[in-house]
């Protein structure tokens, strides 16, 4: 980060006398953002490419604030890691969250709401993932890291295919499930909430018009309804599981005395926490086995910084995984609009503008990240080179709308990878040619494998 240096007191120079607040004409004046040209943005439409090539030509041509037009208003794109800072971490309240893409799968989960009730839904939420919140999953995070295990030790013997991005799904939702319910996840169960990725991936390509929205996908929203509703009724008559009772049972018993928690925003924020709790872990999973299949020796460097159980295996195991989501974060962009007129890095922006913050191209800014398409584990181990800037690096969003599961979501991922790397070498017979652009960065195909033992 630059700073810019103001004179003081020398050996020379005697201490000036504070000055009166200077008059509004002495205050610098805010420049608008610069906007990237509308032929240039004709051109991206010409391409039929994504959202994310267009912030990209207008993060190259114009830098870390820029502005871009498809609409009738400008809409401003975040990268730089202090105005990202300022938007996300320093004013919340400037810049908020009107709504969601996922809202008419989550309803009014933490995800999708806003104002007082996001504070209390949030507030309700967060012990359940730090502190001793942590402390209640440990064993259930364990439990479905070994049932993975068992499941990859299966195919090994058989030399069966099988694909990668299914297989870190079913991890990722039968350890959020456990969590939530305390029940470990049953075939059936998993077989309706397939549903869930079914909505996702859908969710670009509905219909704008909300009705015809939801009618495209009711039917798979109806047996994602039935499944939750049976997991609330269930929790409701103290059917505990074998680690005792999830999460539910907290909403559950929490509208005992907040009566806002009906059984519809149970049953919302059930959806909420099983959406962001397995498709963002089990995205990064398979993006990891990508990224080693590419680069063979970081799975080699890991396995080789210390004995199973060490500390030193856990750090380069977390380097893994920190890296994989510096190039493909969870969060890979977050929608703001502006509640007031502001000054965002020496530009103006004013009330009802639409910003995009994009983790994704701040991760990949050269400026930041020397080599940014290098697959580096080592950048996240003691002694590694990466930005001092605490904005430079939010793969799961930044500030008090900062994912509330982020712990969560690292110790999963690194508890089924101490199992799973030192026992198998994935092998891909295809793999995908790019990636799709929607609620996460996920590999645009199927990711056929098989597994070896090295």
């Amino acid at each position: 980060m630059t700073t810019t240096a103001h004179p003081g007191p020398g050996p020379d120079r005697a201490p000036s006398t504070p000055s009166a607040e200077p008059s509004p004409e002495a205050r610098p004046v805010p420049s608008p953002v610069p906007e990237l040209p509308a032929e240039a943005v004709e051109e991206w439409r010409t391409e039929e490419a994504e959202l994310v090539d267009l912030l990209a030509r207008a993060h190259r041509r114009l830098g870390g604030v820029a502005a871009f037009r498809i609409g009738p208003r400008p809409t401003v794109l975040v990268t730089d890691p202090e105005a990202v800072q300022h938007v996300l971490g320093r004013h919340p309240e400037r810049y908020v969250k009107r709504s969601h893409r996922a809202r008419m799968l989550t309803g009014e989960g933490v995800l999708s709401a806003t104002g007082e009730a996001w504070k209390r839904q949030r507030r309700m939420l967060q012990a359940q993932f730090t502190g001793t919140g942590m402390r209640r999953h440990e064993q259930r995070i364990t439990a479905a890291a070994h049932r993975a295990a068992d499941r990859w030790a299966g195919y090994a013997r058989t030399g069966e295919t099988f694909d990668v991005a299914d297989e870190m799904r079913h991890f990722a939702l039968d350890t959020i499930w456990r969590a939530l319910t305390g029940h470990p996840l049953d075939e059936a169960t998993e077989h309706e909430l397939d549903r869930i990725a079914t909505v996702v991936a859908a969710l670009p390509q509905l219909p704008s018009d909300g009705d015809r929205a939801q009618e495209a996908v009711a039917a798979d929203l109806a047996r994602i309804d039935a499944v939750a509703h049976a997991a609330i009724d269930t929790a409701r008559r103290r059917e505990d599981g074998p680690d005792g009772p999830g999460v539910l049972r907290v909403l559950i018993d929490a509208a005992e005395q907040h009566p806002e928690y009906t059984d519809r925003l149970i049953r919302d924020e059930l959806v909420t926490l099983l959406v962001a709790g397995h498709e963002t872990t089990a995205t990064t999973l398979t993006w990891l086995f990508l990224l080693l299949d590419r680069h063979p020796g970081a799975r080699e460097w890991a396995l080789a910084a210390g004995p199973a159980g060490s500390p030193e295996r856990h750090e380069a195991v977390q380097a893994l995984v920190a890296e994989t989501l510096r190039l493909y974060p969870s969060a890979w962009i977050l929608p703001r609009h502006a509640l007031t007129d502001d000054t965002l890095a020496g530009h103006r922006i004013e009330a009802g503008t639409d910003l995009l913050v994009c983790p994704y191209l701040t991760h990949r800014d050269p400026s930041l990240w020397p080599d940014p398409g290098h697959f580096d584990p080592t950048r996240f181990t003691a002694g590694g080179t990466r930005p001092a800037h605490l904005a430079a690096y939010l793969p799961f969003g930044l500030g008090a709308r900062a994912c509330l599961g982020t712990r969560f979501a690292l110790r999963e991922s690194v508890a089924v990878l101490e199992l799973l790397l030192p026992a198998h070498r994935v092998d891909f017979l295809s793999t995908p040619a790019g990636a799709a652009y929607s609620i996460t960065v996920r590999p645009d195909g199927p990711t056929p494998a098989v597994l070896t033992t090295p």
